[in-house]
């Protein structure tokens, strides 16, 4: 986060204005995989008024995406969802293809606050898909947890498979050394344990992982899987 403010800091100070544009599209992306909603919010709308100036179409429309993520995440959901989809068939439409995969994630995300699990469901097969085309695997640990996480929304649920989902989440967070993905995976599944009361089994997974971690613990991934943490071991 600390170069990344900087980055924005060197862009402003050589007042180059495609500079400045990437970089707060960049801090906004760094903040939305931090969960931090406001702060993400505040530097996409500064890249996309700067994109809007200065005509540049690959910032504009990623700012829009990390927009409309950031109100959904602030509770503006339809909202925010039609900033996303704007966002996500902008950048489409003048050819980019990086990270759309991790982009239609979010997408699927908001459907899922919004209930509507069989388009959020779409939105991840169309990631994947995306993600099989393209070689784009970074993301890929988040696709299987998310998938988990919304079969265990329908209406009609599916534990054993979330359950494999987030073991296949973590088997590729793992094999990328990606531990933030970890975290995310490891707290989905024991949460998922713990409604099993499978709580030592829940804490032995996840208390390790937590305790990688030496900063960062002001995040929602660390801090969910703290509290998590605490209530196993009551």
């Amino acid at each position: 986060m600390a170069r990344a403010h900087d980055a924005l800091a060197l862009s402003t100070e050589l007042a180059h204005p495609f500079s400045e544009a990437f970089a707060l599209a960049s801090v906004s992306m760094v903040e939305q995989l931090r969960r931090d909603g406001q702060d993400a919010y505040d530097h996409a709308q500064a890249a996309v008024t700067l994109s809007t100036e200065q005509g540049f179409p690959s910032w504009l429309a990623m700012g829009t995406i990390v927009r409309g993520w950031a109100l959904t995440a602030l509770g503006q959901r339809e909202e925010g969802m039609i900033q996303l989809r704007q966002g996500i068939t902008d950048l489409r439409a003048i050819g980019t293809e990086l990270f759309v995969p991790y982009l239609l994630t979010h997408l699927a995300e908001g459907y899922g606050a919004l209930k509507q699990v069989d388009k959020a469901l779409d939105a991840l097969k169309e990631g994947w898909e995306e993600t099989e085309r393209t070689g784009e695997h970074w993301w890929k640990a988040e696709v299987h947890r998310l998938k988990g996480d919304l079969l265990l929304h329908q209406s009609t649920l599916d534990v054993t498979q979330a359950a494999n989902c987030f073991r296949q989440a973590l088997d590729v967070a793992r094999n990328q050394q990606a531990k933030s993905l970890e975290l995310r995976a490891a707290t989905s599944l024991a949460r998922l344990w713990q409604s099993q009361d499978k709580h030592q089994e829940a804490y032995d997974l996840l208390a390790p992982v937590h305790d990688w971690f030496t900063e960062g613990f002001d995040t929602a991934d660390l801090q969910e899987a703290k509290a998590l943490l605490t209530e196993l071991e009551e």
